[in-house]
């Protein structure tokens, strides 16, 4: 795929289906102007959106490029920056880009990018990867490109990102990877962004009902109030974890959301850990988020039908605002465990659903279709 030095560039973005292809539609709508405006020499660009599942059972880096280089050789295009939502690793490190100079293609794995501003950040790491590929680029002693850094802000722009040289049995030319805690932590976060943990509340739908129940008759039930009276800040605490713990737990095990690698290698072991790492993130957010609206219902609830009266007579403590925060704190947790047991009445597919992105639920599908083990 040449790519012309002065007229119009055709530029594909390759999208994965869901979130990367929403990405990509947004910035399309600004990226030819803002490519433009960059490139200067009166070079003109156009950017076309291709949603295609590319990423679809593979993993393997030197796979999806070549995957990549065989789509835009089929079309006319330019460039292609291809933009998935699965995390892409490659020789235990975690990638953000991957370039190929001679045939102008670029990955871009978007957990890379964090978790805040993906929007943004995405732009501009689509810009700088293809304003360096539509650069002409100096050639060694057998004509292929030199593996060189992109020159520019690019690396600073995505701290921690950094360029890494490609080995020689890689199908790309530079990489640009992630590493070290801060880096892990933006992947995962970029994960946990993926799979949309918010997603999750109206997916538990059995479990809210149940655990609405449980807080419903816990809000009048007189041996609840007299415990909650009671009840120390530490304890409260202590009981928000364990019930927390308890729901997250239940899910990943009811649903096997857990990650095996078929694997035993050092990296498919950090892969799995990372997968596993965002499993429980993504839960853990989701419970919190139905945590907090169960203190919210419940305290309404206990506004509604608690009797001063009838509450001092029983705990000999007035009904005051620290008492309905108590009882409401308390009842959250004793609701959440309740809910716990009703997730059990859900559908693994409908909690699966609910937890993950569709890449990371077609990624556990093909690993159950070819190992024989639900993921």
């Amino acid at each position: 795929m040449p790519v012309p030095s002065l007229g119009v560039t055709v530029v594909a973005l390759l999208a994965d289906p869901d979130a990367p292809t929403e990405i990509a539609q947004r910035m399309a709508q600004t990226l030819p102007d803002r490519l433009a405006d960059k490139s200067g020499q009166g070079r003109r660009f156009d950017v076309e959106v291709v949603s295609e599942p590319f990423t679809s059972g593979t993993e393997d880096l030197p796979t999806l490029m070549r995957r990549i280089m065989d789509r835009g050789s089929a079309e006319n295009w330019d460039i292609v920056v291809a933009l998935t939502d699965l995390p892409v690793h490659s020789h235990r490190r975690k990638l953000a880009v991957n370039l190929n100079l001679e045939h102008g293609l670029a990955l871009l794995s978007l957990p890379s990018l964090g978790g805040l501003r993906l929007q943004a950040r995405a732009r501009r790491a689509v810009e700088e990867a293809v304003l360096g590929l539509a650069e002409p680029h100096t050639t060694g002693a057998e004509g292929a490109p030199r593996s060189q850094p992109l020159r520019g802000p690019f690396a600073n722009r995505l701290a921690p990102v950094h360029p890494d040289q490609s080995g020689e049995e890689e199908t790309g030319d530079v990489r640009y990877v992630v590493s070290g805690p801060r880096g892990y932590l933006r992947v995962l976060a970029g994960m946990v962004r993926a799979n949309r943990p918010w997603r999750l509340v109206p997916g538990l739908s059995k479990a809210l009902a149940a655990a609405l129940a449980t807080g419903a008759v816990a809000t009048v039930n007189s041996t609840v109030w007299s415990l909650a009276a009671y009840l120390s800040t530490p304890r409260l605490v202590i009981a928000t974890v364990g019930s927390v713990a308890i729901m997250i737990g239940w899910l990943i095990v009811d649903a096997n959301l857990w990650h095996r690698s078929p694997e035993s290698s050092p990296e498919a072991r950090q892969r799995a850990a990372l997968y596993n790492a965002s499993t429980v993130v993504t839960v853990g957010i989701g419970v919190l988020v139905c945590y907090a609206g169960l203190m919210v219902i419940n305290l309404v609830w206990a506004l509604f039908v608690l009797n001063g009266q009838v509450f001092a007579s029983m705990t000999r403590t007035s009904l005051h605002a620290t008492e309905y925060w108590t009882l409401t704190w308390f009842v959250a947790s004793l609701a959440t465990v309740g809910g716990a047991l009703g997730s059990g009445l859900e559908s693994d597919d409908v909690v699966r659903a609910a937890a993950y992105s569709k890449r990371e639920q077609e990624r556990r599908r093909v690993l159950h279709e070819e190992h024989g083990e639900a993921r």
